[in-house]
């Protein structure tokens, strides 16, 4: 066991970065953490509200889990934290089982938070990392942007001050529309203007700034703490002209303290209802995270390993399962300004995780008179950026099954629920990656005149043998597209009356199951039967290897070449010359 600890632990990435930690390193991750923290401290107390919670879950679930990815994370600059999916993916999920805001919930919140790390950690020891690959691009820009909008109506609740109920986007909308006579024009003013504010200072101040001649870096690090002036504002005007009497409604007492100590609930019955949105949420925080952490690395020419990132995200959904926290992943805007800051090493999120515990300590009696329609156009603001409705013009034009995929993600999202939106989306694109495989383009080619190149008859001039027929298939061979190849070879030959020779060019094959190795011993017997020989070309090394162990190739009615031109050479000289 001892021996197994000690070639483990060499690879922890804690032990590769720490040992080259300089004085100018510690420089540039202080400065990215200071950043990140003014940052961090606003949005964890959005998305604890978003995801149902007091305001300082979200606090507590920014401590540990940063402490824990410096350990065990394989990117130097990923921000783990509470993010604005997940947690609307964390209040779909125990919404059910307690109220918001309750003990109760909190508790399911923890674990959940468990079970996700659980899942996570369990993924990256078994390097399941792959299981990723699953979720396509378009349908995560399908689920995200549908999520973006989703939390966006939600905040417009407290954003108006109005009492809206539903469970998603269409019955959201349509109790908004029912309260719209019940607006408080208060809450309005102070939620509408820090919305415009927070637009505002993303994109005017910056040059603004500039112009009154700040340099660019420092005028960009001023705009990116709008979220904290904005708090800082409207709590003090809030104490100043007691709109809370008003009817503005405010976040009031912040336990002040340290994170606690806390355990999930032993409950099987629990963490069964809980683990397949446990499991949806671990697979979208690991896409999430290792998408942006891949994106920043390349920057630096650096690499992430996504099964360590596994690992990584397993112990901090731990760590904030431990500590009071609810799911965690790396968030994609933390992780820029950390990345644009000048952080050089997970060092950064723990001196952040440090800013955070000193906030918890001293900060939290200032948040008393922070109205909750600051936070919800804090998110608002946040999750609008995530919205991108410009991947619908794009699968369009390029690819209709993505289009499909991208539109029926957002949909079921928007309609049904997020966790039902993503396990749509997945289904779907599987669905029409295995209807578009299930009829593979087999084209029949001729050699170009002058070369050793062999391309479609239908797109060029070529030259071919009426005794010889030729075809390439591209796509791997399994059982959903056997029967369209003998299907193809029967029409071919049908339509080929003197044809002595098929030859199938299988130079992009990559696999063939055994449902498509019985078609092609079915091929190749009715064309003996037929008084036709059946020949390969361009087998691969790993398909031949298979092949080579059955009875299909030692009773073949031809030949293996090596080169489809060495196959038309031997078989119609007259086509070779």
């Amino acid at each position: 066991m001892n021996d197994r600890l000690r070639a483990w632990l060499p690879s922890l990435p804690l032990l590769q970065w720490a040992r080259a930690y300089r004085r100018d390193t510690l420089l540039g991750d202080g400065v990215a953490a200071l950043i990140v923290t003014v940052m961090l401290i606003p949005q964890s107390l959005a998305y604890a509200m978003l995801a149902g919670l007091p305001p300082e879950v979200g606090l507590y679930a920014s401590v540990a889990p940063l402490l824990l990815y410096a350990v065990f994370g394989s990117s130097r600059v990923l921000a783990v934290g509470p993010v604005a999916v997940v947690s609307l993916m964390t209040a779909a999920a125990i919404g059910q089982h307690a109220v918001p805001g309750s003990d109760a919930y909190w508790a399911v919140a923890i674990t959940l938070a468990f079970l996700s790390g659980a899942l996570l950690l369990a993924m990256g020891l078994l390097r399941l990392g792959f299981l990723a690959n699953f979720l396509s691009h378009p349908v995560i820009s399908g689920f995200i942007t549908a999520s973006g909008l989703l939390i966006a109506a939600s905040q417009l609740k407290p954003l108006l001050g109005v009492k809206a109920e539903g469970h998603n986007f269409v019955e959201l909308g349509l109790s908004l529309l029912s309260q719209l006579g019940q607006v408080h024009a208060l809450t309005a003013l102070v939620g509408v203007a820090t919305v415009v504010f927070l637009f505002w200072v993303r994109s005017g101040l910056k040059p603004l700034l500039v112009r009154a001649g700040l340099p660019a870096r420092a005028a960009d690090l001023i705009a990116k703490t709008g979220p904290i002036a904005a708090i800082a504002v409207t709590a003090l005007l809030t104490w100043a002209l007691q709109w809370q009497d008003q009817g503005v409604k405010i976040v009031g007492a912040v336990p002040q303290g340290l994170p606690p100590f806390t355990l999930p609930l032993w409950d099987l019955a629990l963490w069964q209802s809980l683990l397949v949105p446990a499991l949806l949420i671990s697979v979208v925080g690991f896409v999430e995270s290792v998408s942006v952490g891949q994106t920043l690395a390349a920057r630096r020419r650096q690499r992430i390993d996504p099964d360590q990132e596994l690992v990584a995200l397993g112990a901090s959904n731990l760590g904030a399962a431990f500590t009071g926290g609810f799911p965690v992943t790396g968030g994609f805007a933390r992780s820029v300004v950390n990345f644009d800051a000048g952080a050089q090493t997970p060092a950064a999120g723990v001196f952040t995780a440090a800013g955070i515990l000193l906030a918890s300590l001293l900060l939290t009696p200032a948040l008393f008179y922070l109205p909750q329609a600051t936070l919800a156009a804090t998110i608002v603001v946040a999750v609008l950026s995530l919205v991108d409705f410009s991947v619908f013009r794009k699968t369009w034009a390029y690819s209709k099954p993505d289009f499909i995929a991208v539109l029926a993600t957002l949909l079921a999202t928007l309609t049904v629920g997020v966790e039902t939106g993503l396990v749509v989306g997945v289904g779907v694109s599987l669905a029409l990656y295995l209807f578009r495989t299930s009829r593979p383009h087999i084209a029949e080619v001729g050699l170009v005149a002058g070369t050793e190149h062999f391309r479609n008859v239908q797109r060029h001039a070529v030259v071919v043998s009426p005794k010889l027929l030729s075809l390439r298939v591209d796509e791997s061979l399994y059982f959903a597209n056997s029967r369209a190849l003998e299907d193809r070879v029967n029409d071919a030959v049908a339509s080929h009356p003197g044809l002595e020779h098929v030859v199938l060019q299988c130079s992009a094959i990559n696999d063939i199951d055994a449902s498509a190795l019985e078609s092609l011993e079915a091929i190749d017997q009715r064309l003996r039967e037929a008084g036709i020989r059946l020949h390969l070309s361009e087998v691969k090394g790993p398909v031949m290897d298979r092949l080579q162990h059955t009875h299909f190739l030692h009773g073949l009615s031809g030949q293996v070449f090596l080169s489809h031109y060495q196959a038309v050479h031997e078989l119609a000289p007259d086509v070779a010359h």
